[in-house]
């Protein structure tokens, strides 16, 4: 039988940590057979370079890390899909919506318990000729103490397009809201309220139709942000964070997306639904990163190995369907959207395929994990992070948290 080798692209900014993982399992992984064929997954990581438009490229799958970013490798991603087929992930093609304010939008049209939430204009002028006549004649004045005094305090301002927590204020009075909207500059910001009291911040990292709800700490240096928490949430709340974040992945077209929410009680409150690059790295993540990274070369073969045909715009319609029909209450409304979102991402032979293709993985990734090269990995990813002087404490600390994983994942395979 002859393989069928699929390149896939790593098209990488400064992370060298899991990309490193992918490219270990993937070797490790070999050939496996779907479908009456070997396949091989075969790994670059890609270079920026001049190409021409005409020239067919090599690869059969691009996870991109950089061109939300960066635009020259963008227009290359456009060029591939558009061009030669090739599956990305993600596409930029929904690169304008993949911001807090679009998911926002979607979301609450969808009926979904977004926060009051109001966009307020630039406080200071855009860099642009036409602004100053623009702001003159078209521009309403407003009272922002006014607008939040209805909103009611506290409030969060942050900007309307993300991005690693940058711009973010808690905002819980006048003083507050005045200082950190003179602070904005040209960043477009949301006024949202904020949900307090609140039970959990969960934040789920789904790539394609699997989700990790983890519970999330805020205030936390990022090494610790991430806590190891199982059944922190009940199955019902559970089920709708995991619904919740596949609906939005589905409606945008989104594979690799991390998605924040915060729980009263037995509501699920979406507070940012939107990320380019999601954070997988081993620092933040670490009793999850062999989770994310078996999750991605899983998806990754799949889309592979089953020609998987890209989707490159949206397609509202179906999921307002569900939203306006007036029979449905919210319950039906979720399992409708859970049904959209699986047939889209082809949840029931993406299972089968994992279940007979990939059926080691797991065992694979436990030794490999348990191995020195991985530990090497985490060796020179703590030691390119943190000072020399914090590095012994953090090679104890993620050791420790990866030594409890490797305890956990080999308890589950253990007979009993």
């Amino acid at each position: 039988m002859t393989d069928r080798h699929h390149l896939v692209g790593l098209l990488l900014g400064a992370e060298d940590d899991w990309p490193r993982a992918f490219e270990a399992i993937a070797s490790r992984i070999g050939a496996f057979e779907y479908g009456g064929t070997r396949h091989v997954l075969d790994t670059e990581r890609v270079h920026i370079a001049p190409f021409n438009l005409r020239d067919r490229a090599r690869h059969d799958v691009v996870i991109d890390r950089l061109a939300y970013w960066y635009y020259h490798p963008r227009e290359w991603l456009k060029k591939v899909a558009l061009m030669d087929d090739v599956y990305l992930l993600n596409s930029p093609f929904t690169f304008q919506s993949m911001e807090k304010h679009a998911a926002y939008c979607a979301l609450i049209r969808l009926g979904m318990n977004v926060p009051d939430t109001v966009l307020v204009p630039h406080k200071n002028p855009v860099d642009n000729v036409r602004w100053a006549y623009t702001a003159r004649n078209y521009n309403d004045p407003f009272n922002l103490a006014e607008i939040a005094r209805e909103m009611g305090y506290p409030l969060f301002m942050k900007p309307f397009d993300g991005g690693g927590w940058r711009g973010v204020s808690r905002i819980k009075d006048e003083r507050d809201l005045l200082s950190s909207y003179d602070d904005s500059g040209e960043m477009l910001m949301h006024l949202q309220k904020a949900v307090e009291p609140f039970d959990v911040f969960a934040r789920a990292l789904t790539i394609g139709p699997e989700t990790m709800v983890m519970s999330f700490r805020p205030d936390e240096p990022m090494h610790n942000r991430y806590a190891v928490e199982h059944d922190f949430l009940s199955a019902g709340v559970g089920q709708e964070a995991v619904t919740i974040a596949q609906t939005v992945n589905a409606f945008f077209r989104w594979e690799f997306n991390s998605c924040e929410m915060l729980i009263q009680g037995d509501s699920v409150l979406p507070i940012d639904y939107a990320n380019a690059c999601p954070d997988v790295a081993v620092t933040s993540l670490h009793y999850y990163f062999p989770w994310a990274m078996k999750a991605l070369v899983r998806w990754t073969a799949f889309c592979a190995a089953t020609d998987r045909r890209a989707k490159l715009h949206v397609d509202p319609d179906p999921w307002y369907a569900v939203a306006d029909d007036p029979n449905l209450d919210y319950t039906d409304k979720l399992a409708s959207y859970q049904r959209l979102a699986d047939a889209h991402f082809d949840t029931d032979r993406y299972q089968e395929f994992c279940a007979s293709a990939l059926a080691d993985i797991d065992d694979l990734v436990l030794e490999w994990v348990s191995s020195t090269e991985f530990d090497t990995m985490l060796l020179d990813t703590i030691r390119s992070t943190y000072p020399a002087e914090e590095q012994d404490m953090f090679i104890g600390h993620f050791r420790g948290l990866v030594d409890l994983w490797i305890s956990d994942d080999a308890a589950i395979r253990t007979p009993h």
